[in-house]
């Protein structure tokens, strides 16, 4: 089967963790920091391939994950970068968040590789904190974090023109008089089961792409059968070519048959039912010049007041396709010649990670703590702790930045004493 939709695990790479190390050589008693800067994650890129007409691929693989950066190292030595994964969709391919249905993007009219998923930046080693105050820094910052996320991937088919209409009503056949595409006919009543496309050509640099859109039934919007499913390729297309059976072969009725249709479409997205629509009466060939009148007659009726032209047709024959192809080809043309793009409602945001600190218990005195950390220093070379506001926030501060949980893992108690960069604070539940 078609496979035009698939979810998928999407996922960057880590940044690398900075590294903390020293220079360590035979005349040099007091080298500096050294660290290196961990290497960038991986980024998960989208790309279109013309060559592909399905998501089946996605349906074997269900897991796309980028390299992670390495640790940087020591004589200032940058990690290696994570290595990028690439997913190849067709054309029309919309990527959406699988868990709120949201647009992230519209591969449609993309002709360069979209990054969905940045990788993580490597952290700094700790050759960057050395300051003046701090000329040993033990600390470096860690790696971002990688970004996952499950997404939807949605084919929505590119044609100028769509044919719709119930099963068995000759869709397929149509499509293969006008174009050289072969549609595969199903055994059983649901019809075709792929959007078949096919180049229309009239000549003179004239013609139009067509797509037989899989058989609607009555219930398609809310998910009934395969209805839903080949709904969306509809979205794509700027004409709709409305197929009914008017010599009612099977007992249908072909006016009920487009009412319900055109309620499906209502139904499932309003902007739909507003594009250009035409119909064609079809199998003229088993009808006598009565009855043709007759049904005509009503569609006509029932129709033409809704802006729609009727084209009595025989598939079959070909008896009145190249009347209803031209005036395809002239709706098409005053149509926007754009693609139908989503617009994207949503965009994952990406968590730059803490700046790095470290918490130690001082090597004299088990009941001294020993914080340090760029955030550190710069939030209390800016904050007024002799002002009641000022200490709020540094006590604030703490708690939201994970030191005091990291403090109590490391055994602090009521009565120890906390030291920042010459400051002490005794800390009191």
């Amino acid at each position: 089967m078609f496979a035009d939709r698939a979810k998928i695990y999407i996922r960057s790479g880590k940044g690398g963790d900075g590294h903390v190390s020293f220079r360590r050589e035979l005349y040099v008693p007091a080298g500096g920091p050294d660290g290196g800067d961990g290497g960038d994650g991986g980024d998960v890129v989208f790309v279109v391939d013309e060559g592909l007409n399905t998501l089946n691929d996605f349906r074997h693989i269900r897991k796309y994950c980028a390299g992670d950066g390495q640790e940087g190292g020591k004589k200032r030595q940058h990690g290696a970068s994570g290595a990028d994964v690439i997913c190849k969709v067709p054309p029309g391919t919309v990527i959406k968040d699988y868990e709120t249905g949201k647009v992230i993007m519209d591969m449609s009219n993309k002709k360069e590789p979209v990054v969905i998923l940045k990788g993580g930046h490597g952290g700094n080693g700790n050759m960057h904190y050395a300051t003046a105050t701090m000329q040993a820094p033990r600390y470096a910052q860690p790696g971002q974090p990688a970004q996952e996320l499950e997404v939807m991937l949605e084919l929505k088919v590119i044609a100028d023109v769509g044919l719709v209409g119930f099963p068995n009503v000759g869709k397929s056949t149509f499509l293969s008089r006008v174009t050289n595409a072969k549609p595969k006919i199903a055994d059983y009543h649901f019809t075709t089961l792929n959007p078949n496309l096919g180049v229309v050509d009239l000549g003179d640099q004239n013609g139009f792409v067509i797509a037989d859109i899989p058989g609607i039934i009555e219930g398609a919007s809310e998910g009934v059968g395969l209805g839903l499913t080949f709904l969306r390729h509809i979205e794509r297309t700027k004409v709709l070519l409305h197929i009914v059976d008017a010599a009612s072969v099977e007992g249908r009725d072909p006016v009920n048959d487009l009412h319900a249709i055109l309620d499906e479409l209502k139904k499932y997205n309003v902007e739909i039912s507003d594009r250009p629509m035409v119909i064609a009466a079809n199998k003229l060939d088993v009808m006598n010049e009565m009855e043709r009148e007759t049904v005509v007659e009503l569609l006509r009726e029932e129709f033409e007041p809704m802006g729609m032209r009727i084209f009595p047709i025989s598939a079959v024959s070909g008896e009145g396709v190249p009347e209803l192809l031209q005036y395809l080809d002239q709706l098409v043309k005053e149509s926007p010649r754009e693609v139908v793009e989503f617009e994207t409602e949503y965009v994952p945001v990406f968590d730059s990670g803490n700046e790095p600190f470290t918490v130690e218990r001082d090597a004299k005195d088990p009941h001294v703590f020993i914080v340090e950390g760029p955030k550190i220093e710069k939030m209390l070379g800016y904050t007024n702790l002799d002002s009641e506001k000022g200490f709020d926030f540094f006590q604030r501060f703490m708690k939201e930045n994970g030191v005091i949980d990291m403090l109590k893992e490391q055994g602090l108690i009521e009565g120890d004493v906390v030291r920042m960069y010459g400051l002490e604070f005794e800390y009191y539940e």
